[in-house]
């Protein structure tokens, strides 16, 4: 039914994305269902999935066929209904089942895809289960004779925001100073559970797109995108407002904005979770993504911390997280990953960190951060380009003689007081950049220049 030419498409490093109708359909995540089963049983899992939906017109129906697929297998589902993947990543650490969450993140309307996971939500990449599954699709999985398994459903928004609370000391946001809150959902998952969340907060919260719309009516619920910021910004200097907070579509990244509008530097974000899990647990390593500012490592060492460099990518980290025992680790692109949390990323998990640091802080949140922001970045600039990996070739070309070449994920330059990456996205038929320099002149200058070679 299946050729691994067309399933390349869409099984990508770490996830399965792909267009509705076309690449996505009930047929395409029944057969998923049965290979998942199958993969299950040779890893010797659990014989229940739990399955979380985002707010996708598609997401019920391909998670229904998703179930009949492991049913036909003997293998039971619990259906969580609408969530957040980290409320899925939830779910599945703390039942200790696999999951699966049928979510196209912060792709546009036309997209859907799955995240799998193993029990206690141990992420699926490649290397670790994708290949396999893929090779079960195309081989085809036989029905199981006399071995139906069920399907149930199970409510557990409120246990997810009990659990997010639960790591914080008990007065952590009741003590503090009462600050207002805008949240952009983007007709996302963060319009599910971020008013149970902030409704256990000392917070006056102001909702933006709440309304659940897989069609994304006001703007994509892609919050690296500038462009998908603008109304949280003007929102904010509206209301006067302490902080701003930006989720994508399945709620699993967060971005801040400040109370002048400013959006805030993930790496900052990072640098300031990872200095209090330093506090709690002194002496842990920390990871961080080969796209996260310098500054990062920097802050770790500074407070008696491990800094670790990573790939880009949820399974990579993860995986580094297991082998290191790291206590967090933070991606520049807004996913933050907690050891208390399984090891997973959770966009609600950072708010409450940036949230508990800033009501018992006495300064605004430009203030706040203003240490950990030592240098200039350009941001994730995207690019289309007919054939990514050539690119990335010709630029490595333009500056290997001259100057110290990385290649762990895409390549990596480093000059004397600046440095750029340039990666395929593993989702997009895009080529990533990154540039950060040590004054906003020189980081400029490199921009230009990479640019110009990739056009």
């Amino acid at each position: 039914m299946f050729t691994h030419d067309a399933l390349d498409k869409v099984i990508k490093a770490y996830d399965i994305r792909g267009l509705v109708d076309e690449q996505i359909t009930p047929d395409f995540t029944f057969v998923l269902g049965t290979a998942f089963a199958r993969f299950l049983m040779e890893e010797r899992e659990p014989a229940t999935v739990v399955i979380g939906e985002d707010m996708r017109p598609s997401s019920d129906d391909l998670a229904t066929a998703f179930a009949d697929g492991l049913n036909s297998q003997g293998i039971d589902a619990i259906r969580i209904g609408l969530a957040s993947t980290d409320m899925l990543y939830f779910a599945s650490g703390s039942l200790n089942l696999p999951g699966a969450m049928f979510t196209a993140s912060h792709n546009p309307a036309a997209y859907n895809g799955i995240k799998l996971a193993k029990s206690g939500a141990r992420p699926i990449g490649a290397e670790s289960g994708l290949l396999r599954i893929k090779d079960l699709m195309v081989q085809g999985v036989p029905m199981q004779p006399g071995s139906i398994g069920r399907t149930s459903t199970k409510e557990l928004l409120d246990a997810y925001i009990d659990f997010l609370l639960s790591l914080f000391g008990s007065d952590e946001f009741s003590t503090g100073r009462r600050l207002k809150v805008v949240v952009d959902a983007g007709n996302g998952m963060a319009g599910f559970t971020a008013p149970a969340l902030m409704a256990r907060l000392n917070v006056d919260l102001v909702p933006l797109y709440f309304e659940l719309d897989g069609n994304f009516p006001n703007h994509e619920a892609n919050p690296i995108d500038p462009k998908n910021l603008v109304d949280l910004v003007k929102r904010v200097k509206k209301e006067k407002a302490d902080i701003g907070l930006a989720f994508d579509g399945d709620a699993d990244r967060c971005f801040l904005v400040d109370e002048k509008g400013e959006l805030v530097n993930p790496s900052a974000l990072t640098a300031l979770i990872a200095i209090r899990e330093l506090k709690r647990k002194p002496g842990s390593s920390v990871i961080y993504n080969l796209i996260s500012s310098k500054a990062v490592p920097e802050i770790v060492l500074e407070h008696g911390g491990k800094p670790l460099r990573s790939r880009v990518g949820h399974s990579y980290i993860k995986k580094m997280m297991a082998e290191s025992g790291a206590v967090f680790g933070g991606e520049h692109s807004g996913h933050f990953y907690f050891s208390d949390f399984w090891r997973a990323d959770s966009g609600a998990l950072a708010a409450l960190f940036a949230i508990a640091e800033l009501s018992h802080s006495a300064q605004p949140l430009s203030l706040l951060l203003a240490p950990l922001n030592r240098y200039f970045s350009s941001g994730e600039i995207n690019t289309v380009v007919e054939d990514p990996a050539a690119s990335v070739e010709f630029i490595k070309a333009s500056f290997q003689s001259d100057y110290e070449i990385d290649e762990l994920d895409g390549v990596t330059v480093t000059g004397p007081d600046w440095w750029f990456n340039v990666r395929p996205s593993n989702t997009e038929p895009l080529l990533r950049l990154n540039v950060e320099a040590n004054s906003p002149e020189q980081m400029a200058q490199v921009r230009e220049q990479v640019l110009a070679l990739i056009g």
